[in-house]
């Protein structure tokens, strides 16, 4: 399975999710953002980091770069995309997910090991979880505030479109302890923390990540 992973100027995660496509058994393909190039891969990964130093907002010209173009057709045809962190900005920016991601309530960045709850483990990307399930991956982010409309938020909820909440604490003010969404089809999954920190025992602080990469591939191979 071939599962291309975007590198925007800016991006500082990249290697870490092409290193978790490869342990979960993929063949990680860099995609270069300025490029109209998807390279007939079955899945992308956008990555954590800083794309275009976070100028206007976080994630908002990574947004409209070349590659996103084909990347937001791409999902509107069913492709599995993920984005984590600054992938998570990038796609509430270009409209592939709802919401919007603002600075931190406390104002501070927030950098520590993190409790998720699975709210559904129906998606593309968190197949090999269980509903329910509580897993444990690092959070890293400064404008990580998940926010919307009382009445959008409570249509995400109806909707079944809250993939995880946080546990044991909230570490950035996210309305309603929201830590990812997906879209309506569950392909296209967004989150905070950083699944592709968590996928080795040496590197911790577990390996609950490594879930992610494992659901895409049987997800593509299923389709």
């Amino acid at each position: 399975m071939r599962i291309g992973v975007i590198t925007f100027p800016g991006s500082l995660d990249d290697v870490d999710a092409a290193r978790a496509v490869r342990l979960a058994g993929g063949d990680p393909v860099s995609l270069w953002h300025g490029e109209h190039d998807l390279k007939d891969v079955d899945a992308v990964v956008l990555p954590g980091g800083f794309s275009y130093g976070d100028y206007l907002r976080a994630g908002a010209i990574a947004a409209r770069s070349p590659l996103m173009q084909d990347v937001v057709a791409a999902a509107k045809g069913g492709l599995p995309v993920l984005g984590i962190c600054n992938g998570f900005q990038v796609l509430c920016e270009a409209g592939l997910l709802p919401g919007a991601l603002t600075r931190n309530s406390h104002l501070h960045f927030r950098n520590r090991d993190q409790l998720l709850r699975v709210e559904r483990a129906d998606t593309a990307w968190t197949g090999d979880y269980a509903d329910g399930q509580e897993i444990l991956v690092p959070v890293k982010n400064g404008e990580g505030r998940y926010v919307g409309s009382e009445a959008d938020l409570d249509r995400l909820e109806g909707e079944g479109r809250v993939v995880f909440r946080y546990v044991g604490g909230n570490p950035n003010g996210s309305s309603r302890d929201i830590a990812g969404v997906t879209s309506e089809n569950g392909r296209v999954v967004g989150l905070m923390p950083h699944p592709e920190h968590a996928v080795e025992d040496l590197t911790g602080p577990s390996t609950d990540g490594l879930g992610f990469f494992t659901s895409i591939l049987k997800a593509v191979v299923a389709a």
